[in-house]
């Protein structure tokens, strides 16, 4: 049971964020010929944070940020798509997640497993914000 009231106040700070860790999917990545034609696993990390004020008062679904409906266009756009570079499927997903109007901020980490011998993994992050950035 929440201990304090739900003021205008209140309200404007109800920003919540969204972790999608660790989603495995396959896909076409790479430039060499065995890439090309073979799938490789990738993993998808994103961060996605949004104002949250009305399905935090009003607990009613329509009112949130639907995480199920992003991760499904995630999977088909990714599965469904052969990309030559890391970076450009990473930005990609960042604009896909981006096109829902209520995402004020969004993180793209995607890891290649093996891509180099002796690393677990390589990985591209890339960024985006609705959010004016604030003067130094």
């Amino acid at each position: 049971m929440t201990l304090y009231a739900l003021d205008d106040q209140h309200l404007d700070h109800d920003l919540a964020t969204i972790r999608i860790k660790n989603l495995r999917l396959r896909t076409y990545i790479g430039i060499k010929d065995d890439e090309i034609q073979k799938r490789q696993d990738v993993l998808i990390n994103a961060v996605i944070r949004y104002r949250a004020d009305n399905a935090v008062a009003f607990n009613h679904i329509e009112q949130a940020l639907n995480y199920r409906t992003i991760t499904k266009a995630v999977i088909a756009l990714v599965e469904e798509n052969r990309f030559l570079l890391l970076e450009r499927m990473t930005r990609e997903v960042l604009d896909l997640i981006m096109s829902h109007e209520a995402v004020l901020t969004a993180q793209v980490e995607i890891d290649k497993p093996h891509a180099l011998r002796f690393a677990d993994s390589v990985s591209v992050t890339l960024s985006a914000s609705r959010e004016p950035r604030r003067p130094r």
